[in-house]
């Protein structure tokens, strides 16, 4: 998986700032609570990012592990630790395809559309494989994807601008029907203590799955398919929603 992130790290947080955090973390923590079969405690925050998740997860109860491809987001993470005196997360700069665990969590998490950054379907299946690895046995693992609605209507070839006090992002999309994949030509202008802008240029990459394909690699690698609901919500998921939500259980 190729590294992204690397020049949006330090200004993730403030131009994501539409993102309910703590709407999120409340769903992740329903769902592993209401689908536990044994009392779970280790969770692995899987593409972690900054940490905006992983410190909210923590702070409802469970002993988190963060990983992430880019070293700059989780250089974010840390200085966010250190500030707050927070020393009981572990921190793994790992690939989501290739990662090793110290031994095994009780839980795993993955969301805003990480799967989605794995651009083959091979790729999908060994990161479902390796969070099946490491999950004890009846663990649950949540995680959502950017719907085909998502990509067609939303994505598409729109461009946006997102603007925060001191840094501005121009995001432009590309996104390929035959291929299915959405290229995000990301530019980010931030201010500079002399009142002037430094530009960043960065290029991401999304594919669009299909609901069966992705259930398809869950059964593959060993999941139980709980449910699929959208948008982050009690409603079961359709082809309107622009996010899917899977919980699955592993099985052994």
């Amino acid at each position: 998986m190729d590294k992204q992130y690397s020049s949006l790290a330090s200004v993730y947080d403030s131009l994501n700032y539409g993102c309910d955090y703590l709407a999120i973390a409340d769903y992740l923590t329903k769902e592993i609570r209401e689908n536990q079969l044994t009392k779970t405690n280790l969770v692995l925050d899987l593409a972690c990012g900054t940490g905006k998740l992983t410190f909210l997860l923590r702070d409802k109860g469970f002993d988190m592990t963060g990983i992430d491809l880019s070293e700059e987001m989780l250089s974010q993470a840390k200085d966010i630790c250190y500030d707050k005196g927070i020393n009981d997360i572990l921190w793994l700069c790992q690939d989501m395809t290739d990662f090793e665990l110290y031994g095994t969590v009780d839980a795993c998490v993955c969301t805003l559309d990480s799967i989605n950054y794995l651009t083959k379907l091979s790729q999908v299946k060994k990161c479902f494989s390796l969070v099946h690895n490491y999950l004890i046995p009846d663990g649950v693992f949540v995680f959502d994807i950017n719907t085909p609605k998502r990509f067609k209507e939303f994505y598409g070839q729109n461009d946006y601008v997102i603007e925060d006090k001191d840094t501005l992002l121009a995001w432009q999309n590309d996104y390929n029907e035959k291929s299915k994949l959405c290229r995000f030509y990301l530019s980010i202008f931030e201010r500079q203590p002399n009142g002037s802008y430094e530009r960043y240029k960065e290029i991401q990459t999304e594919k669009c799955y299909s609901r069966k394909q992705i259930e398809g690699a869950l059964l593959e690698c060993g999941f139980e398919i709980i449910h699929v609901k959208g948008d982050f919500s009690e409603n079961p998921a359709n082809d309107d929603n622009e996010k899917w939500c899977f919980t699955v259980r592993c099985k052994k």
